[in-house]
């Protein structure tokens, strides 16, 4: 089992970055392939993006490619996601989850683990 922290979001502008952070407990964080989902208020939870038990492959949301990346330092049990030029349509709660099957996945059933989340604000 592994318990998920996320920490980094915060209210910016337009335009502005971030980047969360995803701490995981446990001995087997590199065993987990890692994604970011994010949930806006009134609408359903998205995905965001994913990264591999290595971090040598990534998928994104198209909405978000070219802005967000994903990466991950198992050596520290933590997955990052920066957010850069970002738009008030940004939004949203934004989750990390863990696939202990280790697939890179869009599909939010196949993660076992979910952190509380962190609220990211950006206004116009």
């Amino acid at each position: 089992q592994v318990q998920l922290v996320e920490s980094g979001g915060g209210l910016v502008q337009a335009g502005d970055s971030l980047r969360l952070s995803c701490a995981a407990s446990g001995r087997t964080f590199s065993s987990y392939a890692m994604g970011w989902f994010r949930q806006a208020p009134g609408k359903e939870r998205e995905f965001a993006a994913a990264i591999s038990r290595s971090g040598g492959y990534t998928a994104y949301a198209d909405s978000m490619k070219g802005r967000f990346t994903v990466s991950r330092d198992n050596a520290k049990n933590t997955v990052y996601l920066q957010m850069n030029s970002l738009k008030p349509e940004d939004t949203a709660v934004y989750y990390c989850a863990a696939d202990p099957d280790g697939l890179v996945t869009m599909r939010a059933e196949r993660y076992d683990y979910w952190g509380q989340g962190t609220q990211v604000t950006v206004s116009s």
